[in-house]
């Protein structure tokens, strides 16, 4: 069995253009999906948040609305009290990438708020594309990506395709003209291919060791494509 190590966000909000703070952490489906497929294919997962806090989930990814009803949401939240490495996180500063098999990265808008700036997290994405192991992002979460430079300046990322969360379906989630920046645009100014598909529709783009998705309906065929990786 080998592990691997989930990177979540570890704020509460999000800070929007005018300065209010939006609720938000990470979003249910995208770590939960995940969880459930590599823990079904025998791994061990290891949660790392920056300063080890106890990730906040995103209240909207457990509504009704985004899960399909509410028998969809009792499910979800079912779900996610099950993953239980949440409420036992280590800290960014304490991982050990050699440890681990894979690295995985959910979204939620709180990597906006605090791994696109986190320079920890940064340094372990690029040690980890660097080490040929694979990496998955999923959502907001290439928000993180935009932290991993290297010693030059440029992004470790830079000439990568990815998928992530694109203007589209920030402008119809009722964000982009609140943001103080888009994901899909700061991605493109750094050198990065965003490969945008149908708006929430599953869309995973696979680049040598590097695994991405668009959404959260991106974050199971995404799960699917790591463990490949891992045969």
């Amino acid at each position: 069995m080998s592990k691997i190590l989930f990177v979540v966000t570890g704020t509460d909000h999000w800070t929007l253009a005018d300065g209010t703070r939006h609720p938000t952490g990470f979003w249910a489906e995208e770590a939960v999906a995940p969880y459930q497929a590599f823990k079904a294919a025998g791994h061990e997962i290891v949660v790392a948040t920056p300063g080890g806090v106890v990730p906040t989930v995103d209240q909207g990814s457990l509504a009704p609305q985004f899960n399909g009803g509410q028998e969809g949401a009792d499910r979800m939240a079912a779900d996610l009290a099950a993953f239980t490495e949440l409420q036992s996180p280590i800290s960014l500063e304490d991982v050990h990438l050699d440890d681990y098999a894979a690295v995985f990265y959910p979204g939620g808008h709180g990597p906006m708020e605090d791994l696109a700036v986190d320079a920890t997290s940064g340094d372990v994405l690029t040690r980890a594309l660097e080490s040929g192991k694979p990496l998955a992002v999923v959502c907001h979460g290439p928000a993180a990506l935009l932290a991993a430079t290297k010693a030059d300046g440029t992004n470790s990322f830079k000439g990568y395709d990815v998928a992530a969360f694109t203007n589209e379906e920030e402008t119809q989630g009722g964000f982009a003209d609140k943001a103080k920046w888009l994901l899909q645009d700061r991605l493109t100014e750094a050198g990065v291919r965003v490969q945008v598909g149908e708006a929430w529709a599953p869309k995973v783009v696979v680049d040598r060791n590097l695994v991405t998705g668009q959404n959260p309906a991106s974050a199971a065929p995404l799960a699917d494509e790591l463990l490949k990786k891992l045969v």
